[in-house]
């Protein structure tokens, strides 16, 4: 039995490569038990590799990792015991039904459905209507509902979510992110991957990951304080010519309708206001998102 830590997820310079393409460089965090953190990055960054390592589906080329005081090589059987891995793309059996495919996976761990019902409850209820409906014909919703009954039908340790919003409704998005605040209430670590930069927010601690590497490491207030400069949100009749003039004072990217400016004094951008009579603008503060593309500017 490993000595217990206050790090459910360790990682210590974690290196895997698929041929010439190095998915992961030389990578080291850490994750709190009763932690809810999250992996922040577009596709290709290195998520699913890092998860596929830590649930023991995939060997590092080096460097050490630990889930639950377990080394992920030497302690495999035990770290699956210990550990709910979700996906991204939906893996459960479309030819089983709901309750098929609960009872199968409750079996799979030595469990019971009943045994371990009350942690899944507030879930199951949403789809149990359905229970008797084939995994293949259900909503993107309902899918990733069962898909997280499963995950946790043996009340694992930590919980491992690979992109689990990705294809689905809005409301649907809002609802599973609520669930999982119900979950951490209950004490399980919970390591979630996501594209989408709101959902940042809505973790304790983030990694923000491009191509391989981490980019910061904090919580997404502090991350957020971290923002050296004054952003601006501008607008105009014509965004293209508006996006290329500013981009010869400084930092400026397309921001839903806005482009959002940084790098610029406050008298600069008054001054090519004062000259284009259409521009609107005003300071805003920084999210995540414009703390991810300042940090990708930073490493190019």
């Amino acid at each position: 039995m490993p000595q217990q830590s206050s790090d459910a997820v360790t990682l210590n310079n974690i290196t895997k490569t698929y041929g010439e393409t190095v998915a992961v460089k030389e990578l080291s965090f850490s994750v709190k038990r009763g932690e809810l953190f999250g992996l922040i990055g577009p596709d290709g960054a290195g998520k699913s590799t890092i998860f596929r390592i830590l649930t023991t589906l995939l060997l590092a080329d080096s460097g050490v990792a630990t889930v639950d005081g377990y080394d992920v090589v030497k302690d495999y059987r035990e770290i699956r015991k210990r550990v709910g891995y979700m996906p991204g793309k939906f893996s459960l059996y479309q030819d089983l039904t709901i309750e098929e495919n609960l009872e199968f996976f409750a079996t799979l761990f030595g469990t019971t459905v009943t045994e371990n019902y009350s942690l899944i409850k507030d879930i199951y209820e949403q789809i149990a209507p359905f229970k008797t409906r084939r995994a293949g014909k259900l909503s993107g919703g309902m899918k990733q509902k069962l898909a997280l009954c499963c995950a946790l039908i043996h009340r694992p340790e930590v919980l491992f979510l690979d992109e689990p919003t990705t294809g689905v409704d809005a409301v649907s998005r809002k609802e599973f992110w609520e669930m999982l605040q119900r979950l951490k209430q209950q004490g399980i670590t919970i390591v979630v991957s996501t594209p989408y930069m709101d959902e940042a927010d809505l973790c304790e601690r983030i990694a923000l990951m491009q191509s391989g590497s981490i980019l910061s490491i904090d919580t997404p207030a502090a991350i957020k304080q971290a923002y050296p400069d004054e952003l601006y949100a501008v607008k105009s009749g014509n965004m293209h010519q508006l996006l290329k003039e500013l981009r010869a004072y400084g930092s400026c990217y397309a921001f839903g309708e806005y482009l959002h400016v940084s790098g610029i004094s406050e008298n600069a951008l008054a001054g090519y206001v004062k000259e284009h009579t259409d521009v609107v603008i005003k300071k805003v503060a920084p999210g995540v998102e414009d703390c991810f593309i300042r940090l990708l500017l930073k490493h190019e």
